[in-house]
């Protein structure tokens, strides 16, 4: 039997959820702050409640407003499909598709920050609370943020569904905060998927996080949080997984593919680690430290670069040449080890042309430590460039999969810059593909056949 800390939004007294379903949840959170009201009742007394979202489209055309701890809002699936796929075909075709729609427990995101200006404005959900304590122990559970479009942007993209913009957030927290969950979650088509400022012990994981400008920022500071579990994908603007100011960052076991400008980016971020993901990416900058980052640990990772397969994407980018870097490092005392790192490009993609493409890159910094990364890179045997696809799905399968008639491909394995001395670079070039300054930098050669 249900409690009177368990609420239905489909059997609410006040709104209509399929109409506008932050109408009724703010209605029910309020109604959680009236009868809970005291701190302290016998060693109890603000016990929180669960929010369900049975499965169903739910319109949300006024912002929910969170500022209490222990609420749970929770769905019955994920309902995520890919709406890229189905803005790039002709519409004389989605008569024939199965599903047009995402699905499950599904919010319809009807309000846009893009009249204000203000970020915050466009989030379905705006968590923000200050004072002691922190927020704590909010959950997002198992429903479907569909942002639905996006919108002319400017810049003269022929299809406005491929700009990334709309001025929509799908979660915003914007006060410090503790133990924070987002679970299950499908989130799709918004600009900006979740941004989280000031997280401590948050946990991400087992979402699809995909098709949106921007997955995951993490942003001002944070601290022992991990993001686990997760598949996610942002446009050629933005990034998948962003953090900024953090320590004690987990980043383990996601499957991170095209086509974010970068799959992970750290800003001024330490003592952190990156282990056991598969990255993907179609353009360079696949993983960014900027600023001082140090002490992380990036290890056991699969990096694949290749070319974008699918016709109505090639004009993208995200700005960045071949010179810049698969992975580009700035920062002190940083391991990189044991990566298997793959570049399988054209030659006529390379840029510069007739420039040799950047593995890893250091910028900036010391005493950073590469160890025993595999890089296999390669190119088409042929001079014929492989043609592009219009079939999505099958042409990331047959890129992903064609490994034969590939031969060779001539890279800078690790290029040190000036800037950066004291660093160790062991088994992770050819002394032939390595260029650093040997005497201001420790350097041992993979060996070559015969050697």
């Amino acid at each position: 039997m249900a409690g009177k800390n368990y609420y239905d939004v489909t059997d609410w007294n006040t709104g209509n959820p399929y109409e506008d379903i932050g109408e009724v949840i703010n209605s029910i959170i309020a109604d959680i702050k009236c009868r809970q009201s005291e701190a302290d009742v016998e060693e109890g007394g603000k016990p929180g409640a669960v929010i369900y979202i049975p499965s169903g489209d739910y319109h949300l055309r006024t912002q929910v407003v969170i500022d209490i701890s222990y609420l749970k809002i929770m769905g019955s699936g994920h309902g995520f499909v890919s709406s890229s796929i189905r803005y790039n075909l002709p519409e004389s075709e989605w008569a024939d598709l199965h599903e047009v729609w995402p699905g499950g427990s599904r919010i319809l995101v009807e309000i846009s920050a893009k009249d204000t200006g203000e970020e915050a404005a466009g989030a379905a959900f705006y968590v923000e609370r200050n004072g002691n304590p922190r927020i704590s122990s909010v959950e997002f559970e198992n429903f479907c943020i569909d942002g639905l479009h996006f919108t002319d942007d400017g810049s003269g993209v022929e299809n406005p569904e491929n700009t990334y913009t709309n001025g929509k957030t799908g979660i915003y927290v914007a006060s410090a905060q503790d133990s924070f969950r987002l679970t299950g979650m499908g989130i799709v088509y918004l600009e900006h998927g979740v941004t989280i400022y000031h997280a401590d012990a948050l946990s991400v994981h087992d979402n699809f996080i995909a098709e949106c400008g921007n997955c995951l920022e993490l942003r001002g500071w944070g601290q022992a949080s991990k993001i686990t579990d997760n598949l996610m994908g942002a446009g050629y603007k933005g990034y998948s997984i962003y953090a900024q100011n953090f320590g004690g960052l987990l980043i383990g076991s996601n499957n991170i593919f095209p086509r974010g400008k970068s799959s992970v980016h750290f800003d001024n971020v330490a003592r952190s680690s990156i282990t056991g993901n598969r990255f993907h990416s179609f353009y360079p900058g696949m993983l960014v430290f900027e600023g001082n980052c140090s002490e992380n640990l990036v290890s056991s990772n699969h990096f694949l670069r290749d070319n974008e397969p699918w016709a109505p994407m090639l004009e993208y980018n995200n700005g960045l040449n071949d010179l810049y870097g698969l992975l580009c490092i700035s920062g002190n005392y940083n391991s990189i080890i044991a990566n298997h790192i793959s570049e399988s490009i054209h030659g006529q993609s390379i840029h510069p042309a007739g420039e040799k493409p950047v593995i890893i890159h250091l910028t900036s910094g010391m005493g950073n430590y590469i160890s025993s990364n595999h890089i296999v890179a390669t190119t088409e045997a042929s001079s014929e460039q492989t043609e592009a696809s219009d079939s999505c799905f099958s042409a990331q399968v047959d890129a992903l999969t064609t490994t034969e008639q590939r031969v060779p491909l001539e890279v800078i394995a690790v290029l040190v810059e000036k800037e950066s001395i004291q660093n160790t670079v062991l088994d992770t070039g050819m002394d032939s593909q390595v260029i650093m300054d040997k005497s201001a930098n420790a350097f041992r050669a993979t060996p070559g056949i015969g050697e």
